[in-house]
């Protein structure tokens, strides 16, 4: 996140682009969303290092999992969970992974590498959020 940031104008619209891909520079403004949460954890070669974003920890024996970070939202929530199935349950996730895969079909997939699946991601969503034509 902090090297997106550092992006000057003309370089997020060309990130923009991964999923835009005929975005223009002069019909896009950057807005300040909001702030983000910093995390500060402790790293032996620098003291600390400072992150942002939500990140999941949990402990090794699976037991227990937690957010560190800003909490969140719809968008990111799902992959949030999905992370913390991994971590605390390893030994049963990749049992799991075909019925994770009919739940989320884009689970573990470059979905700008997949045009189709992509396609039909978008479909699906667009429908139930009911953002088609009113």
């Amino acid at each position: 996140m902090i090297s997106q940031l550092r992006l000057s104008e003309p370089e997020r619209v060309s990130a923009l682009r991964e999923f835009a891909p005929s975005a223009i520079d002069s019909d896009w403004e950057l807005t300040i969303a909001g702030q983000r949460v910093q995390v500060i954890r402790r790293d032996e070669r620098n003291g600390g290092v400072l992150e942002f974003g939500t990140t999941v920890i949990g402990d090794a024996d699976g037991s227990i999992a937690g957010l560190l970070g800003g909490s969140p939202g719809a968008s990111t929530a799902v992959a949030i969970m999905l992370d913390v199935l991994q971590k605390c349950f390893a030994n049963r996730y990749q049992s799991w992974l075909p019925t994770l895969k009919e739940m989320v079909p884009s689970l573990g997939v470059q979905l700008s590498n997949e045009p189709a699946l992509f396609d039909e991601v978008w479909s699906w969503s667009t429908k139930a959020l009911k953002l088609g034509a009113a």
